[in-house]
């Protein structure tokens, strides 16, 4: 296992403590509220007219005996319910909510009444299969599937005291802990889609349970050890596959099979799976001290962060196995950048940020949270993206180029595989657990988002209350409440996106020239109650350059300002997007539009717009006798574009210098 690490780490601040007050995000987390979480609740009940059928609540009810029919959808159609109660956990720590507790702790009787005695919990496998369970672990998703269920026993424990379904989940694992090991009549393997593995570290938390974590760092030690666990498998099972009638064909790189998870290099192959096994593994490292693990999340963080990520934080550019392709390659219009994949990259940068608290990790939690997890829901909460593209123009997507059918010109209200849109719900219910952190004597502010979060620090009572204009403007205050004078540091974060940061505390400046660590700016002192620190940003609009060897960036520009990426529309700027070029002297001016999307800053630049009424009817021509004339771009954040209906998009732009 190698050296170990200090197991002294950073600890995440519990969501009970920490009370969203902002004028940006109060409306994302009521929204989940009051629509997100009830829509779903619909979809996945089959009762929102014109959506994609779900089956997930009704499989539920035929696995328990309580009615009749068969399965429906796909062999992972629990994960939505499970999903779906995760936020309702999240949503009951923040706001009790008795009429939603009854609603959800009768889901969760009715997951009860389908398990199986052995502790065994699968709709798919006991309604449709039940002589096939364990058979196919590389693509049936059963562990992916537990694993959700009990992230979600656990969040409902933790918010409730309720042990009905942390009870049910406890069986689960303890089932799944009889059924795979090297032992006689074992199964030494691991399944295709990760995510029990940082399911199983939760259970551990939550039960001081050691030998849920020892299943974890199992299943973890023994991917990609050979001989070929999925070879094997395939070889029992007669080479089927679960999709179709032909011969399965195993990619083991497309399930981060193709290597032991301590060696490989680069993130390859399916992307959600890549960050849930980097989130689990992360974890692992921080409960047993695996130095060796912890080198390789750097690894492959390093390889995603500054290889292969888009700018607004999305990840895994290819539509074929919604994977990572190769280093620098991120087409922007047959984009894939799952919805899902930026939120497990947001896990990961979180458990990484326990493990060694860094700015970097931060700046690419704020970068996919702001970008892609907002951008892939509507602001009514009631339509989604699955597919995050950089460019759209709806009638080549909408086309006969398949190679474009992934990618939407509008949100979707409800899709056949529905993992996105509660995978948003529970992300954006727990918001508050991202903000900050703890790690001896220093309280590390991740994101500026305001509210109020209550510490703990030597047996001394603390809160901070936090004022922040983000995403519009740079300047956040913190006005400290502690029940004595108490020394301890307070970290800020200074982003990225910022090329000046200023520091006054109780009004009078404080120098942070020669005390930033990590890219946080250390306030070490002796605080009393009623001390105020403000941080003030500067956030100019940037012009944005890909590396020379990202081909489709080649000449081109794209407009950020504090955590926002910015993109033109059709909406704004009408049609052949692709006529216009950004001067690389233009002015470039921000201006407030209450009327959209909820009010926003926007951004107008001095552009050029080819005169294509010049150009005439020939496919190509010789001359250069083609004018530009001047124009006037308007760019919106990332997040709100498709909010008026269907039209073209671009986040990159071609640059004239």
């Amino acid at each position: 296992m190698g050296q170990t690490v200090n197991k002294d780490k950073a600890r995440p601040v519990a969501l009970e403590h920490v009370r969203i007050q902002d004028n940006f995000w109060n409306y994302y987390v009521e929204l989940v509220r009051n629509v997100v979480v009830p829509y779903q609740w619909e979809a996945i009940n089959d009762r929102v007219e014109g959506a994609e059928r779900s089956g997930a609540v009704s499989n539920f009810k035929i696995a328990a005996g309580l009615t009749e029919g068969e399965f429906y959808g796909y062999v992972f159609q629990d994960t939505d319910v499970a999903k779906w109660l995760e936020a309702v956990a999240y949503l009951l720590v923040t706001k009790r909510d008795d009429a939603l507790e009854q609603v959800a702790d009768e889901m969760i009787d009715i997951i009860g009444k389908a398990q199986q005695p052995s502790g065994y919990l699968n709709t798919f496998f006991t309604i449709k299969e039940p002589d096939q369970k364990w058979t196919n672990l590389t693509e049936c998703h059963e562990l992916y599937s537990a694993g959700h269920m009990i992230e979600a026993g656990v969040a409902y424990y933790k918010a409730t005291g309720k042990r009905k379904l942390l009870d049910i989940v406890c069986r689960i694992a303890d089932d799944i802990e009889a059924t795979f090991g090297d032992g006689p009549g074992q199964i030494a393997g691991y399944d295709g889609h990760q995510e029990v593995e940082l399911a199983l570290v939760k259970l551990y938390e939550a039960t001081n349970e050691r030998r849920y974590l020892e299943l974890s760092r199992y299943f973890i030690d023994k991917r990609g050890q050979q001989p070929s666990f999925f070879v094997e498998e395939a070889e029992r099972r007669g080479w089927t596959t679960h999709w179709n009638k032909d011969k399965i064909h195993i990619d083991h790189a497309y399930f981060q099979a193709h290597k032991p998870v301590r060696e490989q290099e680069a993130a390859v192959g399916h992307a959600v799976r890549v960050v849930y096994m980097l989130a689990g593994m992360a974890d692992i490292a921080r409960e047993t001290g695996d130095e060796s693990l912890l080198e390789a999340c750097r690894r492959l963080w390093d390889n995603i962060a500054s290889k292969q990520m888009y700018i607004t934080g999305g990840i895994g550019s290819m539509a074929h196995g919604e994977a990572f392709s190769f280093d620098y390659d991120l087409p922007n219009d047959t984009v894939y950048s799952e919805t899902c994949a930026a939120i497990g990259l947001i896990f990961f940068a979180h458990r990484m940020l326990q493990l060694e608290p860094n700015s970097r990790y931060a700046d690419v939690m704020e970068r996919a949270l702001y970008n892609t997890v907002l951008g892939g829901m509507s602001r009514d909460g009631r339509h989604f993206f699955y597919v995050n593209p950089l460019e759209v123009t709806p009638e080549v997507c909408e086309g006969r180029n398949k190679n474009f059918n992934h990618v939407k010109p509008v949100r979707q209200e409800w899709f056949g595989c529905a993992c996105c849109p509660p995978n948003i719900a529970r992300l954006l219910a727990s918001l508050g657990e991202y903000l900050y952190s703890v790690k001896d004597n220093t309280v590390y502010s991740h994101l500026y988002i305001g509210g109020e979060v209550d510490l703990q620090l030597d047996g001394t009572q603390l809160r901070l209350k936090q004022q922040a204009d983000m995403p519009w403007e740079g300047k956040v205050r913190f006005e400290l409440s502690v029940q004595q004078p108490t020394a301890f540091a307070l970290a800020l974060r200074i982003p990225d996106w910022s090329p000046q940061a200023e520091v006054l505390v109780n009004g009078t400046v404080f120098s942070i020239a020669d005390k930033i660590a990590d890219g946080y700016a250390m306030i070490d002192r002796m605080w009393s109650d009623g001390d105020t620190v403000e941080l003030t940003l500067e956030m100019p609009v940037m012009r944005v350059r890909s590396h020379p060897l990202v081909k489709g960036n080649a000449g081109k520009v794209a407009l950020q300002r504090g955590p926002l990426v910015y993109c033109i529309e059709e909406a704004d700027n009408g049609p052949q997007l692709q006529q216009l070029m950004l001067p690389q002297d233009s002015k470039l001016e921000t201006s407030y539009d209450d009327q959209l999307a909820g009010g926003l800053e926007v951004i107008t630049a001095e552009a050029l717009r080819l005169e294509l009424a010049q150009w005439g009817t020939d496919l190509y021509r010789t001359d250069s006798n083609v004018s530009l004339k001047p124009a006037v771009a308007r760019f919106i954040p990332y997040y709100a574009w498709a909010n008026r209906g269907k039209g073209e998009m671009a986040v990159w732009v071609k640059e004239r210098i």
